[in-house]
């Protein structure tokens, strides 16, 4: 059981119901539910990677220039900050498998207007970039929705397994998506892309809506500038949550590089939109093989310690990837930094599920969503905007050392991340609020 600790958590010597081997063997695919949203997690990820290719080609194409890169990262981030609180308000007032349906909704109208770009020979890029804005504004609402959803859909005993199977579809579909972007854009160029994507996101919409779990309103506070910012302060006050987003933050936002892909490509190892597919998709590669072996095995014990040992990992690999001029060094590099990166992933995410009681897992899952939002792509207008002052390469590389940097701080800094030993929890799932009494649970 997890035992307090201050602000932190410690899992205590007493056997948990997850180690035993009816509980290892049992397959959270079992569930109807969970597995329909797995499939309905793997065709949404699938269109936003497919069109992500063809995006950063495009831009760049036109425009040559890295800060136009960097801001279709911005132009996501913006509305996603802005609107991240009140998604996690209305994940946690409304029906979360309705929330998801509208969200994929609009990311399926911004998939048709990609379309008409191409098909409309618009070099104006702004109009990707507004785009990318509807786009952001729809994740703010999805992802808390999303997060918030997953503790419903399994039990409580194999929550942690759920959250790596959850991983691991993401996983799995960045791997695909970016490569089969690459190979339809070459083949079938931007109206290929789009139309694939528009056609994934459709399916996405009938996969949600054949959930049978009903969420209902798990907050009943009236809407108010103080719920709105719960989840900050919720953050703010468990040291163990504030110091494993905040390590996620900045050691992605310095050491990412995923807008300078194109520009490595193209300009660096002198391939074209096929290697540029196979670039993005190595670090999900990688990521997905850690995944798998902890869905089968769980992290064990010292995952704090293990939590900043893979974050150094990340860093130094994408300092390798900085300085290759070998596309299979490359390729390496990324697929390493991937799988470093999917240990911190679990760990935080875990912790955020086990430590967040159920009327405040959307909020927090927004300020979690906003960390990644603002590392990811915030990320990519820094290194854009650094790429075009100094070049991709210098970007990259000072990014991966302030990385290394963040990880050694942060360890000084937050006692409580390190200390935190194994992750299984015997944490209660709550009661579903509001379910249709004529709809079955999560079916078995």
């Amino acid at each position: 059981m997890w035992l307090a600790e201050g602000d932190g958590l410690r899992y205590s010597a007493a056997t948990s119901m997850a180690d035993t081997p009816s509980v290892l063997a049992a397959s959270v695919f079992r569930h109807r539910d969970f597995r329909l949203y797995q499939v309905a997690r793997l065709c949404a990820v699938l269109a936003a990677q497919i069109e992500s290719v063809a995006i950063g080609w495009q831009v760049y194409e036109i425009t040559g220039s890295a800060l136009a890169l960097g801001y279709t990262g911005l132009a996501q981030f913006v509305p996603f900050l802005a609107f991240s609180l009140l998604g996690g308000q209305v994940a946690d007032r409304y029906d979360r498998r309705r929330i998801l349906a509208i969200c994929q909704g609009v990311m399926l109208v911004c998939s048709l207007l990609l379309l008409s770009f191409t098909l409309g020979h618009i070099t104006d890029v702004r109009f990707v970039y507004g785009v990318l804005v509807l786009f952001g504004t729809a994740r703010a609402f999805y992802a808390p929705a999303g997060s918030a959803l997953t503790p419903y859909l399994v039990p409580p005993e194999e929550l942690t397994r759920a959250v790596a199977v959850n991983s691991t579809t993401w996983q799995v579909a960045t791997i695909a998506g970016p490569a089969v972007g690459g190979l339809l854009y070459g083949w079938l160029g931007g109206t290929g892309v789009y139309l694939t994507s528009a056609s994934l996101c459709a399916l996405t919409i009938v996969w949600i809506l054949s959930l049978k779990v009903r969420t209902g309103s798990a907050s009943r506070e009236p809407i108010s500038l103080t719920t709105l910012v719960a989840g900050l302060r919720f953050v703010r006050q468990k040291r163990l949550l504030l110091g494993s987003l905040t390590l996620d933050l900045f050691a992605v936002l310095l050491g990412g590089a995923v807008a300078l892909l194109p520009i490595y490509a193209r300009d660096v190892l002198q391939t074209g939109p096929w290697g540029l597919g196979l670039l993005r998709s190595a670090p999900a590669a990688g990521a997905a093989v850690v995944a798998v072996l902890l869905a089968f095995r769980p992290l064990g014990g010292h995952a704090g310690w293990k939590m900043f040992g893979a974050v150094a990992v990340f860093g130094a690999a994408t300092l390798v990837f900085g300085l290759s001029r070998s596309l299979p060094l490359s390729l390496a590099a990324l697929a390493v930094g991937g799988a470093a990166d999917m240990v911190s992933v679990v760990v935080r995410h875990t912790l955020e599920l086990v430590s967040t009681p159920d009327d405040m897992r959307g909020r927090v899952g927004a300020v979690n969503m906003m960390c990644i939002g603002a590392s990811n792509e915030l990320g990519e207008f820094r290194a854009g905007s650094l790429a075009e002052a100094l070049g991709a390469v210098h970007a990259v590389v000072i990014g991966a050392v302030g990385t290394l940097v963040v990880v050694g701080l942060w360890a000084w800094l937050f006692p409580e991340l390190r200390n935190v030993d194994r992750l299984e929890s015997a944490a209660h799932r709550p009661p579903l609020p509001e379910q249709d009494p004529t709809e079955s649970a999560p079916s078995v």
